[in-house]
């Protein structure tokens, strides 16, 4: 944020002293154009007539004096273009243009990692509907058929939800009443607000037609409110209030928040996610996950590298197949449990499982060998004293 905040003064002050260039240069142009017109004028009052030496001297004063000033707005936008220079100069001292220093480009050496990043690549194209541009890529990256086609059909279902999505977003609701109809079980076992919220939009847009359209939203109330009056009774209660304003308008109302387009987009974005969680599969796509999450990590990577570098123990970073430090990423890209050893305080991996012990604490495999001395192992938690091999791998 401090570098954003940087180079934003610098183009603030850029765009000051253009604006004094320009509101100058606006004068300027105003009083030559004047002083042109009244020369001007002199001619066309007599075009045969000879001047006189005082209207000569009239003309060369007018002359060098607009010659001065346009040498002095040439001047000022030079000094223009060096203010303008200085912003790639900050950008430079405050944005790191070089990120090779936190790539590991033996990994794109090893045929399966390429062959995964053309998979979520094309996985990205897919979602986004373009699915001409997906099996292009799928075709010159010559990934086997049985891949591409698993791609496909993986993706087959997000392409229809990604439809229905961008249909509310242009307040078509009927795709996402059609599916909500289809899957309302489901919904409801997960206690989803989704179809509630899409016919209190339908309810809304009734309603903006005017009093003429009352009897019309009434009638769709009952019909589609009655089966979700226990779960939300306040809220059908608030568009029931809704009926009183219809003569002064809804958007003159208390109510006015329900015509928002903060209802349209909430809607949006709680269909996106049931329905993804429906069909299981996850509402954002691999290339934007990894995107994001490298964007979160990025500026912590290289602040670490540096201090690396300055320590040379650079041979650490390469040697291991995890990062040097933790990331906080956002909880919603966290899709496993994290178990920590409280001996060793580090997280468990696939080669150092945690291990539940016959007293029923948690540690990690290598915190138990180190406890495990010859036939007895003492937890470090309680006293009880028991033998190592009744320690069980915990499965998270």
């Amino acid at each position: 944020m401090d570098a954003c905040s940087a180079v934003e003064k610098e183009l603030d002050r850029v765009v000051t002293k253009f604006t004094g260039i320009r509101d100058h240069a606006i004068k300027v142009f105003d009083l030559a154009f004047s002083d042109v017109e009244n020369i001007r004028q002199i001619f066309l009052d007599d075009p045969e007539a000879k001047l006189t030496e005082n209207q000569v001297e009239i003309i060369k004063t007018v002359l060098n004096r607009t010659k001065s000033k346009l040498q002095g707005i040439s001047s000022d936008h030079r000094e223009l273009h060096g203010t303008v220079s200085k912003v790639g100069k900050v950008i430079d001292r405050n944005f790191v243009s070089d990120f090779s220093a936190t790539t590991r480009t033996d990994f794109l050496q090893d045929k399966s990692n390429v062959e995964l990043l053309n998979k979520i690549i094309a996985q990205h194209y897919y979602r986004q509907g373009m699915d001409d541009v997906a099996q292009e890529l799928l075709s010159e990256s010559e990934l086997p058929q049985s891949i591409s086609q698993e791609i496909f059909e993986s993706e087959r279902s997000y392409a229809t939800i990604y439809k229905i999505w961008e249909a509310i977003l242009a307040r078509n609701l009927e795709p996402a009443l059609d599916w909500v109809s289809q899957y309302s079980n489901e919904l409801k076992s997960k206690n989803s607000s989704l179809e509630f919220k899409l016919h209190r939009l339908v309810f809304m847009q009734i309603l903006s037609r005017g009093v003429e359209a009352q009897g019309e939203a009434i009638s769709y109330a009952r019909k589609n409110f009655s089966n979700l009056i226990d779960r939300f009774e306040k809220e059908i209660q608030n568009l029931m209030g809704t009926l009183i304003y219809l003569p002064v308008g809804i958007e003159n109302s208390p109510y006015k928040h329900l015509t928002s387009q903060d209802m349209w987009t909430e809607a949006s974005y709680i269909f996106l996610k049931d329905a993804c969680n429906t069909h299981g599969i996850n509402k954002d796509s691999p290339l934007s996950i990894v995107v994001n999450a490298g964007c979160t990590a990025l500026p912590a990577l290289l602040s670490i590298k540096q201090v690396m570098l300055s320590r040379k123990v650079l041979g650490v970073w390469k040697q291991r197949d995890e990062l040097p430090i933790d990331i906080e990423l956002d909880a919603e890209y966290r899709y496993h449990s994290i178990f920590a050893c409280p001996i060793l305080r580090q997280q468990t991996f696939e080669d150092n499982p945690p291990m539940k012990l016959a007293c029923g604490h948690v540690i990690s495999r290598n915190a138990w060998s180190q406890l495990s001395h010859g036939p007895m192992l003492k937890c470090p938690y309680c006293p009880l004293e028991q033998s190592p091999d009744e320690a069980k791998y915990i499965y998270f």
